[in-house]
């Protein structure tokens, strides 16, 4: 797969998923939070991959907690981001599953670690070497400390994740706004950046805005359903963006 890359000024990567294998963790944690939590609820059916994929990817946590709930019919009340995690069963808020949900992650993290995709370290390398800035755009808060547990926070001038969103009011994912903000803290104007994601609603995040090129990576989400969300390029590893004797 060709892309000159020497046309753009900045790339504008999501994180789980596209840098680090860290999705499946994530998808773990919310399998692990949404079956405890439906067990309780009677005629519920358990929560599936398919439910990731459609409800919760790319979204921010507490947006996914609601979206996925709703498609339940079930309805909690918000809460707040401080409700803790291990409220009783039938007291629960949309807050407190989302902290129950990114304990469940932590622990996950803290215990096995996490490694980069070898193919996106090689494209990182291509592109470091070309002197191209590169940001992180993630929903989740915990994007430092994934960075960090793999080792390529160097590779990276700015990170945008779930927690600036909340500080500086940007909609998060399928909105363009995280995305914007990348590329403003970069200094690039949107339609000079290319925006690479593996989520549905992130896909339509870059569509949504004035980005020069979108990129999907299918790790589960599917190629057609990456095209249809707004992807211009659709890999299976950003290894197939390397070009041939620079990483």
């Amino acid at each position: 797969m060709a892309v000159d890359w020497t046309t753009y000024r900045a790339v504008l990567f999501d994180l789980d998923g596209v840098i680090t294998p860290t999705a499946e963790v994530h998808m773990r944690a919310w399998a692990t939070m949404f079956n405890e939590f439906l067990a309780t609820r009677e005629g519920q059916a358990p929560y599936t991959d398919a439910d990731y994929f459609e409800h919760v990817d790319g979204k921010p946590r507490y947006d996914g907690v609601r979206d996925f709930l709703a498609s339940r019919d079930i309805r909690l009340d918000d809460g707040r981001p401080d409700d803790p995690a291990d409220q009783a069963a039938g007291s629960e808020t949309v807050c407190g599953l989302g902290n129950r949900k990114n304990d469940a992650f932590g622990e996950v993290l803290r215990r096995d670690g996490v490694e980069a995709y070898p193919g996106s370290v090689r494209l990182l390398d291509q592109l470091r070497a070309a002197g191209m800035p590169m940001a992180i755009v993630s929903s989740s808060k915990n994007a430092p400390d994934v960075l960090a547990a793999a080792g390529v926070t160097d590779y990276f001038a700015t990170v945008v994740h779930g927690g600036v969103a909340t500080e500086k009011g940007l909609k998060g994912k399928p909105a363009p706004d995280m995305f914007e903000e990348a590329a403003r803290e970069l200094g690039v104007p949107d339609d000079s950046a290319v925006v690479v994601e593996d989520a549905i609603n992130g896909v339509k995040a870059g569509a949504a805005g004035d980005f020069a090129l979108v990129i999907g990576v299918d790790r589960g989400a599917g190629h057609e359903a990456l095209t249809a969300a707004g992807a211009d390029v659709v890999v299976t590893d950003l290894q197939e963006l390397v070009q041939e004797g620079t990483a």
